[in-house]
């Protein structure tokens, strides 16, 4: 195969003080932290953007918001294995 890793992105955030997953863009706008995450099949991040729209944020907010985007991040890896008939 001439792939030779899968990229994938999300975006995350906070939105009414809950981390939230692939924002719709009601939810991006009322995010008090927005974030872009993308990561390669081998598991290493291509970018990571994080704004704090109308303040400061934490840093366990951050590691939450990681977290919740590596989880997406993996399923959507998952789905595209699947569609690509690939096994790791």
């Amino acid at each position: 195969s001439p792939i030779r890793r899968r990229v994938a992105a999300v975006s995350v955030g906070i939105v009414d003080g809950q981390p939230r997953l692939d924002l719709e863009y009601e939810e991006d706008v009322r995010a008090g932290t927005d974030m872009n995450v993308v990561m390669s099949s081998t598991g290493g991040f291509v970018e990571v953007q994080g704004t704090g729209e109308h303040g400061t944020f934490e840093r366990q907010e951050l590691d939450a918001l990681l977290d919740l985007a590596v989880a997406g991040i993996r399923s959507l890896d998952a789905q595209q294995r699947v569609a690509l008939g690939v096994d790791e």
